[in-house]
């Protein structure tokens, strides 16, 4: 009789330029075609995570973009309302080795056409005047105040102890042009760091880790700790996606979520894209964990006409009023941060004048 001893032995994994070289042909070729929107979209976030992490990127990753790359101009001429998308594009794949210098000559036309000028918000400015400063351009030489203003956004704390998702976002990509993805100071002072721990715990109560890696990756380039809470979190969430890969999954998953948590490692030293990935139609999706206590927190709290935003004296109540699952994260959000008391001030509305009616 022989005895066989089966060892479970975990699959050899990939280096890591073979491993961002998988995931770029997948977003490239495999998941979205010809000049859809989303597909600019999808891979601007993707080349964006790659450079300004410094990723190692092969050839091999790089050559699915070639066809890209080698009509960008013609793209840009017909299409200029995606100016940004296809700058940022080029810019990147320029600065991740791709063999050429197409991004000056891009980047002066942009200029010349005043297309930052038509832009609605400042961080759409912000974000213009940041790609062309990549290659010596400032297209709003005229505009001083841009980053004041866009300080004096992210510093009033009040507005981010508030669910408002269009708000967080812009915070967090506010930081992200002020570093210039963490490669600069971007001088942030204590009250946007109020900011952006109040937008965590909103996102940690609502266990967004979309936002919350977001969060953390602001909280890094702005010289502040992430809270170890929210960081264990989202390590767990990351390695617990599930990647689908044939003709038959879908693009409408969760793959912002998915970068941005790997973006999050890869910022934070630790592996990114460590899911086994492979160079074709892939399809992302985040680990079921159901919903975080914020509604039902912004629900217990609605209801009540004589609410205090004293958080020692609303606990017990609050506690009182959710599930045991919406406690237990209500709880590690309590722990996660010092302050936690601060942002329940906002978040309970107890100041306002009363409503003439």
């Amino acid at each position: 009789m022989t005895n066989v001893v089966r060892l479970d032995v975990p699959p050899r994994q990939l280096p890591q330029a073979d491993r961002n070289a998988a995931v770029m042909q997948s977003f490239a070729k495999h998941r979205r075609f010809g000049d859809d929107v989303f597909w600019l979209k999808e891979n601007a976030e993707l080349l964006n995570i790659l450079e300004c992490t410094g990723s190692t990127v092969s050839e091999q990753g790089l050559a699915c973009y070639q066809g890209f790359y080698d009509k960008v101009e013609k793209r840009l001429q017909f299409f200029p309302q995606y100016y940004r998308f296809l700058l940022s594009i080029c810019l990147d794949l320029e600065d991740l080795g791709m063999t050429g210098d197409k991004g000056y000559g891009l980047v002066n036309w942009v200029s010349q056409q005043g297309f930052a000028h038509a832009e609605l918000s400042d961080l759409q400015r912000m974000e213009a005047r940041r790609l062309m400063a990549r290659r010596g351009v400032d297209p709003l030489s005229d505009d001083l105040g841009l980053e004041d203003r866009m300080r004096a956004f992210i510093a009033r704390s009040a507005t981010f102890a508030m669910p408002n998702k269009k708000a967080a976002y812009e915070l967090t990509h506010a930081v992200f042009y002020l570093s210039e993805y963490g490669r600069k100071d971007p001088m942030l002072d204590a009250e946007t760091r109020t900011s952006l721990e109040f937008t965590g715990l909103l996102a940690f109560l609502e266990q967004n880790a979309d936002l919350l890696a977001e969060v953390c990756i602001a909280m890094q380039y702005g010289g502040f700790d992430v809270p170890s809470v929210w960081a264990r979190w989202l390590e767990r969430h990351t390695h617990l996606f599930e990647v689908e890969t044939g003709g038959q999954t879908t693009p409408q998953d969760d793959y912002h979520e998915f970068l941005v948590c790997n973006w999050l490692m890869a910022d934070s030293g630790q592996v990114a894209f460590s899911k086994p990935v492979a160079g074709e139609r892939m399809a992302f999706f985040r680990p079921d964990g159901g919903t975080g206590p914020l509604r039902e927190l912004s629900e217990c709290m609605f209801r009540m006409d004589d609410r205090s935003d004293d958080w020692e004296a609303m606990r017990p109540v609050v506690l009182d009023s959710l599930s045991e699952d919406a406690q237990a994260v209500l709880s590690w959000a309590e722990t996660s941060s010092d302050k936690f008391s601060a942002f329940f001030q906002g978040f309970a509305r107890t100041g306002a004048a009363e409503l003439a009616m």
